[in-house]
């Protein structure tokens, strides 16, 4: 038992750690930890890598806003010199003189400068298609008038050539305290793009600038189509304009998930001055796109470096190592589906097998004998958990499994079925006068004559408990079963066991009749409660005497029980 115990656990740890689980383990410990460390140190270069591009684009991108800050800056400041002659000259004409001789070909962003009436007219401008043109109707007109303060306006075609531009105005009403004139200058937005030069030409980074609205007036040469759109028809860049258009903040940053599945983080930086912003977009993913693919590739070489050394293990210790456990398992399964012959082949195995094949040899030998011993030893345990070792009769249970048998035979054949049930009369008293062992003894005699009866009869006798014995009788009307009840109560007055406390002075027994013909609508049970009422009737008119059940008829669905009834 040891080696079969020992044998379990081992199979057990094979299925757990077998061989080409603990293959593949050696492998994966063998050159992963190398692989991980590389990949590991790929992953700090990529978060490195990012937070650099990160830091270095924002500093430019500030840079860039500083210099917006100073184009727009010099555009306020010679309005503000323009405002100021306006208001000190007190006319038109000499103010109109002025400004057109005061054009600086140093502020190429500057297209072109005017003055505007109180009604919105152009009186004056450096660029006479635009005289007459009326510009109450503006926005940006309109604000300078009511805040008295610089303003640049938001995205505008130029009505007379259709261009692309943004407009700066100042009123003069901030000099003079009257509301009169303003001074405008149309502004280049191709300078201001080139201003974001810089913020151009990198892999990954959107740079734009754009007004209140959100719709784009500058942005680096290589981005330049998207000038004149609105932020909503970026795809990259529209999940960010509701925030950075409507923050308070001068400056501002996010990161997010873009629609496309790229991680970008983004900034804002407003403009000092006015509601434009320079907002720039970092693409995460292509910022740090070449130190991705090394860390992919090093993804496929971990795979395949542990693919080519597992599969060198496998082809090497197939042969070796999987064939001959294969062969021994198949052996083992044989041994255990019954096949006790099965003996493992030892000349075809290697060496280190042969003593595994040697045991496994001896163990199914030794299962073989102990097969046997145990086919021998459950046939015994089966008669010993029949039979009742003091009367030497079948117990209980032996009885019910002979009653259940006869029950299907009789009802297969519609023949007749008896039983008696037989109590020794006051049993207790018996064992209270003379001791529980005289009590056993006289079991034993009673047991010993019921035998001897039921092989006469054709019978089956039983315990079925205590001092209550019974007798099945296969094929054996009521009539004839109550004179083997006679029988069997003749046998135990015979025996003239002594009982003083018995009104008879000597052992006798108290037999109750059952007999039917089993159907469909009874069950063996029935037979059994029928005998029980007999014996209690025989016990109650005096015992030492056989009774027969007299209920006249017990119906159960279509079939039915006749019991006669006679003392």
């Amino acid at each position: 038992m040891a080696n079969v115990s020992f044998n379990r656990k081992r199979a057990k740890l094979k299925q757990v750690l077998g061989i080409r689980a603990r293959l593949a383990l050696l492998a994966v410990i063998l050159v992963a930890p190398l692989m991980l460390e590389r990949i590991r140190s790929l992953e700090d270069t990529r978060t490195k890598q990012i937070a650099q591009a990160t830091a270095e684009f924002t500093t430019v991108a500030r840079h860039s806003a500083d210099a917006q800050r100073e184009v727009i800056s010099s555009v306020e400041t010679i309005l503000k010199s323009e405002a100021f002659i306006r208001a000190s000259a007190g006319g038109v004409s000499k103010s109109c003189d002025v400004l057109r001789a005061s054009l600086p070909t140093s502020l190429p962003w500057i297209r072109t400068l005017l003055i505007a009436g109180r009604d919105g007219r152009i009186q004056c401008a450096t660029n006479n298609m635009y005289v007459g043109l009326d510009l109450s109707d503006r926005p940006y007109f309109q604000q300078a008038q009511e805040t008295g303060r610089f303003v640049l306006s938001d995205f505008i075609l130029s009505r007379p050539v259709q261009a692309p531009t943004v407009m700066a105005v100042y009123p003069v009403s901030a000099f003079s305290g009257v509301a009169d004139a303003v001074v405008l200058a149309t502004v280049n937005l191709d300078w201001m793009s080139k201003v974001m030069n810089n913020l151009g030409g990198r892999v990954g980074i959107t740079a734009v600038l754009v007004d209140s609205t959100g719709t784009v007036l500058a942005a680096p040469a290589d981005q330049h189509s998207v000038v004149g759109r609105p932020l909503d028809d970026m795809p990259l860049m529209s999940a960010i304009a509701d925030l950075a258009l409507r923050s308070d903040q001068d400056e501002g940053s996010l990161s997010f998930l873009a629609a496309d599945g790229s991680q970008r983080a983004v900034s804002f930086i407003r403009i000092a001055g006015t509601n434009a912003r320079l907002i720039a977009s970092i693409d995460e993913d292509k910022v740090s796109a070449a130190v991705s693919r090394d860390i992919r590739t090093a993804y496929l070489q971990l795979a395949f470096v542990v693919v080519f050394v597992l599969l060198g293990a496998l082809i090497a210790a197939e042969k070796l190592v999987i064939k001959p456990i294969e062969m021994l398992a198949d052996m083992a399964k044989r041994l255990g589906e019954g096949d006790l012959s099965a003996r493992a082949a030892r000349k075809s195995l290697p060496s280190e097998f042969v003593p595994l094949a040697r045991a496994f040899n001896a163990m199914a030998a030794q299962l073989s004998q102990r097969e046997r011993e145990l086919i021998a030893t459950n046939d015994r345990l089966t008669v010993m958990a029949s039979i009742d070792m003091l009367s030497g009769l079948a117990n209980r249970r032996g009885f019910q499994s002979r009653l259940d048998f006869e029950w299907m035979r009789a009802q297969q054949y519609g023949s007749e079925l008896a039983l008696l049930m037989i109590d020794v009369d006051h049993f207790k008293l018996f064992n209270d006068t003379y001791g529980h062992l005289e009590g056993d003894s006289c079991l034993t005699r009673l047991g010993e004559s019921l035998s001897g009866i039921a092989a006469d009869t054709m019978g089956f006798a039983a315990r079925y408990g205590g001092e209550e014995f019974c007798l099945l009788l296969p094929n054996t009307d009521v009539m004839r079963a109550v004179a083997i009840g006679e029988q069997v109560r003749a046998a135990v007055l015979k025996l003239c066991l002594p009982h003083i406390t018995s009104a008879h002075m000597i052992v006798t027994v108290s037999i109750g009749v059952a007999a039917t013909r089993p159907n469909e609508a009874l069950r063996p049970g029935d037979l059994i409660e029928a005998a029980d009422a007999a014996l209690y009737a025989a016990k109650h008119r005096g015992r030492n005497n056989v009774v027969e059940h007299g209920v006249q008829a017990i119906e159960k669905g279509k079939a039915g029980m006749m019991i006669a009834a006679s003392a």
